[in-house]
């Protein structure tokens, strides 16, 4: 495969490099894949390619190779680095020689289709990366649809999100909100119960019933909930804190929360 090589001062390098360190003015959704197991996630999802960059000498196996051809014949741009060049723009270690900069689908909130049974994770101001993409691994694990987010506080295409969630980040559909209301708007439209995590005032956990189309809202870190999901008048939901501690971490609270609703549904 020749491809033209290129340095660490090219527009593509900067661009990854941007990426990487959660710079400003990096095009809307876009995302960088390193290594065979995200840029296989790439390839089987369909997302669009708009720049790959391949190292040779850093490929390790023959599914390395066959992965550049693939990724190179999807991506409008294609070029060659030296190692030296991909141990400085790459994060993981040994990233199998490929890495690729790629874009995530704009999904459209009107052209969703839900199942009787639907399950939705709504997150609230969400600021940690790093939960956010522990979020997207358990919603893919139990067969979540969709993420909702409201109040935005970090991009879905933050490397840390892509990293603790897998990959999943590519595969789980996300929605967008700028306002509550819209997204509570399009919850009712498509009648969804929803349930809110609060430790206060709030029913156990185990108790409702989860049957139908269901949406579990998770809030802030430190803040938790915003007012205008409460004013909406929704249940509220708490897992039981039986030691000091007066709260679980929002990925483990979440977590807990999905396979209980996917419990139910499925009748497990």
């Amino acid at each position: 495969m020749e491809l033209q090589q290129i340095g660490l001062q090219h527009p593509a390098a900067n661009l990854v490099r941007d990426i990487q360190h959660n710079r400003t003015g990096i095009p809307r959704r876009t995302f960088v894949a390193e290594g065979l197991f995200e840029n296989n996630i790439v390839l089987e999802s369909g997302v669009a390619v708009d720049t790959f960059l391949w190292c040779p000498e850093a490929a390790y196996s023959d599914e390395s190779r066959t992965r550049a051809e693939q990724l190179a014949d999807r991506a409008k741009r294609a070029y060659r680095v030296s190692g030296k060049t991909l141990a400085r723009l790459a994060e993981r270690p040994n990233p199998d020689g490929l890495v690729t900069i790629a874009r995530l689908p704009d999904w459209d909130p009107a052209e969703f289709t839900f199942g009787t049974d639907a399950l939705v994770l709504v997150t609230d101001a969400l600021e940690i990366p790093g939960n956010l993409g522990t979020l997207l691994r358990t919603m893919d694990a139990c067969a979540a649809d969709c993420l909702v987010m409201t109040n935005r506080r970090t991009r879905m295409t933050h490397p840390k999100v892509l990293r603790s969630s897998q990959g999943m980040s590519i595969k789980v559909p996300s929605l967008d909100f700028d306002e509550v209301d819209d997204a509570i708007g399009w919850l009712r439209r498509n009648e969804f119960r929803v349930f809110l995590a609060d430790t206060d005032d709030s029913v156990n956990y185990r108790k409702p019933d989860y049957r139908g189309r269901t949406a579990l809202v998770v809030g802030s870190e430190r803040f938790g909930i915003s007012r205008p999901w409460y004013d909406a008048g929704f249940a509220r939901v708490g897992i039981p804190m039986l030691g000091s501690a007066d709260s679980l971490n929002v990925s483990v609270s979440a977590s807990v929360l999905l396979y209980e609703a996917r419990a139910r549904k499925n009748g497990w």
